[in-house]
């Protein structure tokens, strides 16, 4: 495939520049290599195109690249000014120009003793504080100090919030579930379809339960929906409790104090963050409260220590040694060069099962736009799609597609060598499983191989001559390996800072603003239009003609 030419014009200063030009010409030039000729023509090709951070090894030999091919990437980054906008970013300057925020999720984490400024204060003891008033809450729940109103500990935490709230301490909670409280349960609403909740409170008591309740603003409708059935359900099944009761089984992670008292929770039992938090970044903060309480504090803590580990890899390493820089890139020559419109990630571990679904939020919410910061289209392709699932579970679904259908789909494989689990065999099978997925997709398998192999399997040619086209795979298919040694809280913490940082840096060079949303608000607001007309019964509103023929469908059906 080639990349048009057609989209060039004055007003595309990225794809005028000369790093982008002379991407193109040499991409004309070596999109057809094969891996496997790379790999025959240098055999130190593994060593040379690794990394190891810490515990974490990042290969990314299977790739369809050459040493200027980097270069050339390299050269990309640096005249998108990578470096300027992460050191505004760490330094708190306000790089979310369309809502005139900083962007300091990694002041979350931020474990040195430097100070981080905005509007000249220095936010690290707001941050301590909620970390020590986080650290005494979850302690007490986790030693049974945090009595309810039957005079019972909590056995059940319910953490009732949407997007980032709710995926990212979701994810963490199941990624680091060898962690967990063996005494307690975490469970995760998010959907506002009534069956989510009534189908986990059924399993629930209201006495031994405790809600948490995360929303920045105390307004997104399907949080407070999902709350208020839940302190209905608290108040009718709880027998004797009252109003008041409510305090002892609602806490809030918020920034807005009058609606959390208004729905009757103790402002004493309010966890805060702050605009300078995305909700897509915000599992770092008060947010991760039920983290924290399934994990133990100190474990949160590791988590945050191996965040900040990465923030430091990604200020300090150049870019040429640098994990977040040298994937991001990758991911611009595929989705820019040669046309790849998803990306997938495929853990290898079960306890990962939830990365895919939170890395799309993180990615597609962040650079799933069209217009620059400067309010320019964009007349090159933006954020690519992000997918995926358990990997050795896709063998056995998409993986056809991967290695014999007709778009190229770079893949991030993700594996764990020390697995948490008693049974040595299953992590033998599941490595060996994740190690030839990469191989397949790189090497492939011509004709000649193929029959050898039916002559090894005493199969006779002429009987199987009209299966061969269909056992052929082309191969060539690039992938990224991300092995770590054993999937902890301090690991966990670098992998998902590093693929923050990709983010970050992908989105530097399509020249977006990758932490304002403004493509969820018109569905938002549309929504509460049409809420009101369900509710009245009235047209109170224009629609197109299908819009208006599925909302009479609904009133007549209802």
């Amino acid at each position: 495939m080639r990349p048009e030419r057609v989209i060039l014009n004055a007003k595309s200063p990225l794809i005028n520049s000369p790093a982008w030009m002379a991407l193109l010409d040499h991409f004309e030039r070596v999109n057809q290599i094969h891996m496997v000729d790379l790999f025959e023509q240098d055999s130190d090709r593994f060593s040379r195109y690794s990394i190891q951070f810490n515990e974490m090894l990042l290969d990314y030999s299977k790739n369809r690249v050459t040493d200027v091919t980097m270069q050339l990437l390299f050269d990309l980054a640096k005249q998108a000014n990578i470096e300027k906008f992460r050191d505004k970013m760490f330094a708190g300057e306000k790089i979310n120009n369309t809502e005139g925020r900083a962007v300091l999720h990694t002041a979350l984490r931020n474990r040195s003793d430097k100070p981080v400024f905005v509007d000249d204060e220095n936010v690290m003891p707001l941050v301590e504080n909620e970390l020590a008033k986080m650290r005494e809450f979850s302690e007490k729940v986790r030693k049974g100090e945090w009595i309810g109103y039957a005079g019972l500990p909590i056995t059940n935490i319910v953490n009732i919030g949407i997007g980032g709230s709710d995926l990212g301490p979701n994810m963490v909670c199941r990624a680091l579930e060898p962690y967990s409280h063996k005494s307690l349960r975490v469970h995760f609403v998010s959907n506002v379809d009534a069956s989510h909740i009534e189908q986990m409170l059924i399993h629930l008591r209201p006495e031994t339960t405790l809600f948490i309740i995360a929303s920045k603003t105390f307004t997104t409708q399907e949080t407070l929906t999902n709350a208020e059935t839940a302190k209905k359900w608290f108040l009718e099944g709880a027998g004797r409790a009252t109003e008041d009761d409510i305090a002892k089984h609602f806490v809030a992670v918020s920034t807005n104090e009058e609606k959390v008292k208004a729905f009757g929770i103790d402002p004493k039992n309010m966890f805060r963050f702050w605009d300078w938090v995305g909700g897509r970044y915000s599992l770092w903060s008060a947010v991760g409260l039920s983290s924290a309480i399934y994990v133990g504090m100190d474990n949160f803590i590791e988590l945050l220590e191996g965040a900040h580990e990465m923030d430091k890899h990604f200020q300090e390493a150049p870019l040429e040694e640098n994990m977040p820089v040298i994937l991001a890139m990758l991911g611009i020559w595929y989705g820019n060069f040669f046309n790849a419109e998803s990306s997938a990630v495929l853990p290898y571990d079960h306890n990962l099962r939830m990365l895919p679904a939170y890395l799309e939020q993180a990615d597609m919410e962040s650079n799933g736009k069209s217009v620059d910061r400067e309010g320019r289209q964009a007349t090159y392709s933006t954020g690519k799609i992000i997918w995926g699932a358990e990997g050795i579970n896709g063998q056995h679904a998409f993986y056809q597609l991967l290695h014999q259908g007709t778009r190229l789909i770079p893949t991030d494989f993700i594996a764990s060598v020390q697995s948490h689990g008693n049974h040595h065999n299953h992590s033998q099978i599941l490595a060996s499983n994740f190690l030839a997925q990469t191989e397949a997709l790189m090497k492939g398998r011509d004709m000649e191989e193929t029959r050898q192999q039916l002559v090894e399997a005493n199969i006779e040619l002429h009987k199987a001559e009209n299966r061969l086209p269909h056992m052929i795979f082309g191969g060539n298919q690039p992938s990224n390996s991300i092995v770590i040694k054993k999937l902890t809280p301090r690991s966990l913490g670098s992998l998902l800072a590093m693929y923050e940082h990709k983010i970050f840096v992908q989105g530097m060079v399509w020249n977006l603003n990758s932490y304002d949303q403004w493509g969820v608000e018109l569905g938002k607001k549309l929504a509460h239009n049409i809420l009101d007309e369900l509710e009245s019964g009235d047209d109170l509103f224009d629609h197109d003609s299908s819009t208006k023929g599925l909302l009479d469908w609904f009133r007549t059906n209802s």
